[in-house]
């Protein structure tokens, strides 16, 4: 089948334009030109933009694919192996000619053969792709044999999910599908896998244009403690990657790389020789020829840290990471190191209180989500230095941090909204209103910005939903024209803006003698962003999401609704949504006085470049955001994305799988980086 790129509707693949919107399934816009290219093209012939889909090819001999790994290239009846099986296939790396290989397979500088190959398929899903749903099920049959496959081995069909009964999973390849959830995004997605004449292949996500970590490293712009941070970053990877013996993969310079967001990558596992484990001190060894390669003047703490690694004065992780905390220190001596704050529980009626607004926007949810960690800081980005514990499971554990100023350097949005399929007019609102002045300065270009971002979903009789989201959104503007100045409004007066925009509606609904479901009314979700800084309240089920390459997708507000109340007074889950009211809201604006409303407002800072989302439940409902994240949200961080092409497939994805309600999203991508000029004050 053909996945159509603009719908994701599945076709026919005889097929050369998509059944449900008709988008062509053979050829591409260019986005330098905007001329119609074929899909299975290089480059533009017109502007010589690139058009392609890329990925990166890696061929070992499936006898020594785990442990005949060395810092030497294969021997030569290897590479003569794997050199014949390609050219059967002419300059294509499969026989059934979909990659083509865009120059010769070469050996690696520790071990295989790789080249960089188009994908002349690339609206065709892999058998990997198709078994999205059932990776973790793969995963952990083969976490549940051996931590560490022996060489040879692959999944039998009796093994595996029906879907794949046919097909053999090579023992290499469950290494990266096991590692990618905690190594995303320093590993590189597995595309596609087979086995073949016992040789295994796999294409990887092509990381070949990003800058070698040692390249970066030679920059002055690189300030020292990001280069702490990478050092830092290679430990949490290290850490990782011991226990499937993969730690060779970081001491190989050419396999380092860093991505648009200063992150470090790998360009490709590659695993240790057996009965030869990696030590700590050979980690020492590759940052001392970093900066002997970049011939930067080392800090004298950092010096003494590679010689205690190399002489084996320091022998584990923990103690590694207190040396880090200490260097920290040393670069910034005024930073405060303390616990981080927890964001308040949201607004819950009294125990005693088991009134609930009896309007409803329409729509069923499978599962509640809880609220992501809105840690509140002083400054930006943060690098922890204490718990490889991910944020969800830490206990409120005091973790030390170094703070590095950000600035914004760029800052798009886009919004769309759409009646759905089965109502016949739209009672959401939305609105967006930015000012941005760009400065230059010897150290780059900064973006200033004031962003007010709203969206509603209205409810009510007679037409009153429509005319309640626009009433809350036309008085939240008015507001904040006059009340937002210099910096951030306070939590105060945000809340203050939203109390006067309930008594507006909630005025409206006492002078027309509105009653029960009559009472018009509207959810909120609001995002005023001022440079770095942000706020972010809501009243209702309208949501804010946060996706990040580090953090992945997390929904940031806790939804008003019955459902949601009954579990944080202790109620399971299962039981609170078991109940025929669970999806009633239990705050709104417009129904009743201030004394019912009580919006939940959080601060936070944007220490990375991130994907903002606000939508209403038409675009939430059934999980679909948590479903389809990875084809329609994480491509929009990337500085390439089209973001109002992006909205328009969100839009068309809820319409396709729900449909049932009104659906807007607005998106709000915000880049950043360190702010030197504040650091060298």
């Amino acid at each position: 089948m053909l996945v159509c790129p603009q719908c994701q509707f599945e076709n026919p693949n005889d097929h050369k334009f998509c059944q449900k919107c008709g988008v062509s399934l053979t050829e591409v816009i260019c986005p330098g030109c905007d001329a119609t290219v074929p899909s299975d093209t290089e480059q533009c012939p017109h502007c010589d933009t690139t058009t392609g889909t890329f990925w990166w090819a890696v061929q070992l001999p499936n006898s020594s694919a785990l442990s005949s790994q060395t810092t030497e290239p294969p021997s030569q009846p290897a590479e003569t192996q794997l050199t014949d099986t390609a050219a059967t296939t002419a300059s294509y790396l499969d026989p059934q000619q979909r990659y083509k290989l865009l120059s010769p397979l070469s050996p690696s500088s520790v071990s295989g053969l790789e080249a960089r190959v188009l994908d002349c398929q690339p609206y065709q899903p892999t058998l990997l792709e198709l078994l999205q749903e059932k990776l973790p099920e793969l995963v952990k049959e083969s976490e549940s044999k051996e931590r560490f496959a022996q060489p040879g081995d692959v999944m039998s069909s009796t093994e595996e999910p029906s879907l794949i009964k046919d097909r053999t999973v090579p023992a290499v390849a469950r290494i990266y599908l096991a590692l990618q959830p905690q190594l995303h995004p320093a590993l590189p997605r597995l595309h596609d896998t087979w086995e073949q004449d016992g040789q295994v292949t796999l294409l990887l996500e092509d990381r070949s244009d990003l800058m070698l970590l040692s390249d970066a490293w030679r920059s002055d712009d690189v300030l020292p403690l990001q280069i702490l941070h990478w050092l830092y970053q290679m430990t949490e990877v290290w850490q990782l990657l011991e226990p499937h013996h993969c730690c060779q993969s970081l001491l190989d310079i050419n396999n380092l790389r860093i991505d648009e967001d200063q992150l470090l990558c790998l360009q490709r596992l590659h695993f240790d020789t057996p009965g030869h484990p990696l030590q700590l001190k050979d980690l020492g060894r590759l940052w001392q020829m970093l900066f002997q390669m970049s011939q930067r003047t080392q800090l004298g703490s950092l010096v003494r840290l590679c010689h205690d690694l190399e002489s084996g004065g320091v022998t584990d992780i923990e103690m590694l990471q207190s040396q880090f905390e200490a260097i920290a220190n040393e670069l910034q001596p005024d930073v405060v190191h303390s616990p981080v704050p927890q964001p308040p529980p949201p607004f819950t009626f009294p125990d005693d209180d088991d009134r609930t607004i009896e309007l409803t926007t329409s729509g069923v949810r499978a599962t509640a989500y809880p609220a992501a960690d809105m840690s509140v800081s002083t400054s930006s980005t943060r690098f922890e230095l204490g718990s490889l514990e991910d944020d969800s499971t830490s206990e409120g554990d005091d973790i030390p941090t170094v703070v590095l100023p950000m600035k914004l350097i760029n800052l798009e949005d886009a919004g769309r909204t759409d009646v759905g399929k089965q109502r016949d007019h739209n009672e959401d609102c939305f609105s967006i209103h930015v000012e941005l002045k760009k400065v230059e300065s010897p150290s780059g270009r900064t973006v200033q910005a004031k962003g007010l971002y709203i969206l509603c979903d209205g409810m009510g009789g007679h037409a009153g939903g429509e005319v309640a989201s626009a009433m809350a959104v036309e008085s939240l503007k008015k507001y904040f024209e006059v009340n937002w100045q210099d910096q951030l409004p306070s939590e105060a007066s945000i809340r203050e803006a939203i109390q006067l925009t309930n008594k507006t509606i909630y005025d409206l609904n006492q002078q027309n003698d509105r009653s029960g479901s009559g009472r018009m009314g509207t959810t909120l979700v609001l995002l005023l962003l001022h440079d770095t800084h942000a706020a972010i309240a809501h009243v209702g089920d309208s949501r804010l999401y946060r996706f990040s390459r580090r953090r992945g997708l997390e929904q940031i507000t806790v939804d008003h609704e019955v459902g949601q109340r009954e579990i944080q007074r202790g109620v399971e889950p299962a039981i609170a949504y078991a109940r025929p009211d669970a999806y009633q809201l239990t705050q709104a604006l417009g129904p009743r006085d201030e004394h019912f409303v009580n919006p939940d407002v959080q601060f936070m800072e944007l220490n990375e470049d991130l994907l903002l989302l606000l939508c209403s439940d038409g675009l939430t409902d059934n999980d679909l955001l948590e479903t389809h994240w990875r084809t329609h949200i994480e491509p929009l961080v990337s500085s390439q994305a089209n973001l109002e092409q992006g909205v328009s497939q969100l839009i068309d994805l809820a319409n396709q799988y729900n449909g049932h309600d009104n659906i807007t999203a607005v998106a709000i991508k915000a880049k950043v980086r360190p702010n030197l000029d504040q650091l060298k004050r």
